[in-house]
């Protein structure tokens, strides 16, 4: 284990935690806020409110500075004022505290000159006494398996993914986003300003956590890009990374500058970055999810060839050209597997063949199975994506969509990627809801299962892309 791994592997499972700058009010948002959550997600180590006049906050015993703790906390958040954030940056350096998550704000991101120097004076302070230090204006470390889970998805459920953000907002809606899913998060940083520890620094501590499969990771820019570019080129060979990569577009470029006080970067670095290493490139939360569902559940396919299996002639043709737009196949199948269809399929209503048309998969289990079982025969079928609908009135169904245990076991034990999909996009409230639920259902037995065709495609590309990618590394 590097020296890398041991050191941050502390923000995430400390043994104590003080929190500098705990407000009197219960319900006040900052300081108060983590040992509130804290409490609340079974968080078993001590904590320790620090306000200079109180004697007690919140049924905890509240101590005037640092120095007066009864032991050196393993975690030290910062909750006061930008200006103060020095001073106590210094003490925590005198009393041996070396794990520091600045959550104050008032740094370079405000855009003046007083704020970008207070963020180089804090920098200059951390370097000098060897600090960690998370932040500035940041929501920090977040993880379920310690209850240190103060935002996100609280209490929150470990999973496989890591998660390394520049956003405490889209950090916190990704992990109740998975939590919603049925997968959880094992590690995730909220990392703000980055001014000490920035994004390549938790990508080679998340490359050597066993627990985490996929990494995601929101960037608005790179830090040290040469380093970044090194380390997810050597992490993609073992481990699936989802980037995705904020200010784009010249407003969101210049929203960039006043949201963490970062330039947006080289347009030719991050091309560079995407096309050496086999990073997943996502440009929005339903891109982020989708893609780490895949990566993080599915074997890696032969090809590109994809079985499509549903019911409806119009469907079946939509269907086949959103899979071929986003770079996969939807080959002819082999004549073993279409003699068997044929005989299965009514002529009449129905299509036998890639796309599949046949409604008797959407309330026959055991033919569902059949059909599953062909397609993982099949030389032809790299891939496979099920529609499951919702039964309704308008298509004068009724019954339960819900997979059987039967076929969740099929599916998951072969080794061909199959995911399913629940066409609940759209204004039918009750059609959504449903649909939600089903999604859930599924992806809780460990199979992806998407809202749209559309996304599903898109998911299984970008699956196929990245372990193309590492195969053609050797």
């Amino acid at each position: 284990m590097s020296a890398n791994q041991v050191d941050l592997g502390t923000f995430f499972n400390p043994g104590s935690v003080a929190v500098v700058g705990v407000s009197r009010k219960i319900g006040a948002f900052g300081g108060a806020l983590f040992l509130r959550e804290y409490r609340k997600s079974g968080f078993r180590g001590a904590l320790y409110p620090i306000h200079p006049e109180a004697d007690e906050i919140d049924g905890l015993r509240a101590y005037p500075n640092l120095s007066s703790l009864p032991e050196v906390p393993e975690l030290v958040i910062l909750a006061v004022k930008a200006k103060l954030v020095p001073s106590v940056l210094e003490e925590c350096a005198r009393v041996g505290a070396h794990h520091i998550h600045i959550f104050a704000s008032g740094f370079s991101e405000i855009g003046t000159r007083k704020g970008a120097e207070l963020e180089r004076r804090i920098t200059a302070i951390a370097r000098q006494n060897g600090l960690l230090v998370i932040g500035p204006n940041c929501m920090g470390p977040y993880c379920p398996s310690s209850g240190l889970t103060a935002w996100g998805a609280v209490p929150g459920k470990p999973g496989p993914v890591g998660v390394i953000s520049q956003s405490g907002g889209l950090t916190q809606r990704l992990t109740e986003y998975l939590y919603s899913l049925g997968i959880g998060t094992e590690k995730a940083v909220s990392m703000g300003n980055a001014a000490v520890l920035d994004g390549p620094d938790y990508l080679e501590f998340m490359a050597e956590d066993d627990r985490i499969r996929t990494i995601a990771m929101y960037l608005e820019s790179a830090g040290d890009g040469r380093r970044l570019l090194h380390l997810a080129r050597e992490v993609g060979k073992k481990k699936p990374i989802v980037i995705w990569k904020g200010g784009e577009s010249d407003v969101g470029a210049r929203t960039v500058a006043s949201h963490t006080g970062s330039m947006a970067g080289e347009r030719r670095l991050w091309d560079a970055l995407f096309r050496q290493t086999g990073a997943v490139q996502a440009r929005s939360m339903n891109d982020w999810a989708d893609a780490l569902l895949a990566l993080g559940l599915l074997p890696a396919p032969r090809g590109k060839g994809v079985f499509l299996i549903g019911g409806g002639g119009g469907s079946s043709v939509a269907n086949g050209d959103t899979c071929v737009h986003h770079g996969l196949e939807v080959p002819r199948l082999s004549e073993p597997t279409m003699e068997r269809l044929r005989e299965t399929v009514p002529t009449a209503g129905s299509i036998a063949g890639n796309p599949l048309d046949e409604w008797r998969i959407f309330d026959d289990p055991e033919y569902l199975l059949e059909i599953l079982g062909l397609a993982y025969a099949d030389p032809e079928v790299s891939m496979v994506i099920v529609d499951r609908m919702v039964p309704r009135a308008a298509f004068h169904m009724s019954g339960d969509a819900s997979l059987t245990q039967e076929v969740v076991d099929f599916v998951t034990r072969n080794r061909k990627p199959t995911v399913f999909t629940i066409d609940c996009d759209g204004g039918d409230a009750d059609l959504t809801a449903r649909g939600t639920a089903l999604r859930a259902e599924i992806c809780r037995a460990g199979i992806p299962a998407y809202p749209s065709l559309r996304r599903a495609a898109w998911a299984l590309s970008q699956l196929q892309s990245y372990h193309a990618h590492r195969a053609a590394l050797g």
